[in-house]
């Protein structure tokens, strides 16, 4: 994933480090500081830099317009919102890209936001590229192994991973079984198992971005990502997938700071209330049930003190929780940060005469 920051500089990790340090120093009274208030505020000032940024890079790449995925989630819909404001709607195009797992919702909300918007959007469904690839076919023999009661004609699934908060760092992935909206099954996933239905998720990701390509090039557009900077620190995102863009407008923006210009933006109230997902499995699964492990509000806030090296005692008043939550929490980031780094790194080039 290339980051651009909003001088068109390319953000490296030690750009991260300098700047988390420079805000660090420029928060001179810590003691009063609430990570709430520091997240959402000059959110009108927020959006007037990114459409900037976008209308930046843009102009960089010598590109007629933007092409942009839109899922029915907030970080599409802010993104969409945002490139419609600063380009016009004639040079935003949106792609609708459902598989037969993906939530009704996200195809309805979709559409409804494109035509809110005036946007020329398209359907693509890309369930006939994941068939093509067996990637169903694999991904259920998966589940009956590790749930034997498992019949896809009753039964809809999720992955989810334990609570932090209450469960700590236990890091033990179940497939949950869903029978008329009630859980009826929890099956504890062995490591080989997990990995191959990663690997097979993953290739949803990387149809729709094959698809967006293909779009944007005959157009002359760019492709506009829409990761945000909780998914981005915690590597929640797939690379050559929706990992794989042009520019990444959001991605020093934590999911609090979505929410704040989605109401800022006006975004329809329904993908506002709607619990963010990557909508990878049959049932609806929300990002605080697998990826987050903890409510949005939380990991924002521990991860805004984590970067700003706020005082635990800050940290504990913010989000109420205990100083060895805070610290477990800090270094369970850390790992992640760690194992997920080579999504994030440019892949290495080899030069002549290094």
């Amino acid at each position: 994933m290339r980051i651009i920051g909003s001088s068109g500089t390319q953000i490296t990790e030690s750009n991260i480090t300098q700047l988390a340090k420079n805000n660090a120093e420029r928060l001179t009274d810590s003691s009063n500081i609430k990570i709430l208030d520091e997240l959402n505020k000059n959110t009108d000032q927020l959006a007037e830099r990114l459409r900037g940024f976008i209308r930046d890079q843009v102009t960089a790449f010598k590109k007629k317009g933007v092409v942009l995925g839109v899922s029915g989630g907030i970080d599409s819909a802010v993104a969409l919102t945002l490139c419609v404001q600063e380009f016009g709607k004639e040079n935003v195009y949106g792609l609708l890209l459902p598989e037969k797992e993906s939530a009704p919702s996200s195809k309805i909300l979709g559409a409804e936001i494109c035509e809110s918007l005036g946007v020329t959007y398209e359907e693509v469904p890309i369930s006939p590229i994941i068939e093509s690839l067996g990637i169903y076919e694999k991904k259920e023999q998966v589940i009956k192994r590790t749930c034997p009661e498992y019949d896809a004609r009753i039964h809809k699934t999720s992955l989810v991973l334990p609570d932090f908060l209450n469960q700590g760092l236990l890091n033990v992935p179940h497939i949950r079984l869903i029978k008329d909206g009630e859980t009826v099954g929890k099956y504890r996933l062995r490591a080989n198992d997990y990995l191959e239905l990663i690997g097979l998720q993953g290739v949803k990701q990387r149809s729709r971005m094959l698809v967006q390509y293909m779009y944007a090039e005959q157009m002359n557009y760019v492709v506009c990502g829409t990761t945000n900077k909780t998914e981005l620190v915690l590597g929640q995102f797939v690379k050559y997938g929706d990992g794989g863009v042009d520019l990444e407008p959001l991605a020093d923006c934590y999911k609090t700071q979505i929410y704040a210009l989605a109401k800022h933006l006006r975004v329809n109230e329904e993908i506002i209330k709607r619990p963010p997902s990557a909508d990878t499995w049959s049932h609806y699964t929300p990002d605080e049930e697998f990826y987050w492990r903890m409510p949005m509000h939380i990991i924002d806030q521990l991860l805004y003190a984590k970067e700003h090296k706020l005082p635990l005692e800050v940290t504990e008043k913010n989000t109420g929780l205990t100083r060895d939550t805070i610290e477990k929490s800090w270094r369970h980031f850390d790992r992640v940060k760690d194992t997920t780094e080579y999504i994030r790194a440019a892949p290495p080039v080899f030069y002549l005469g290094m």
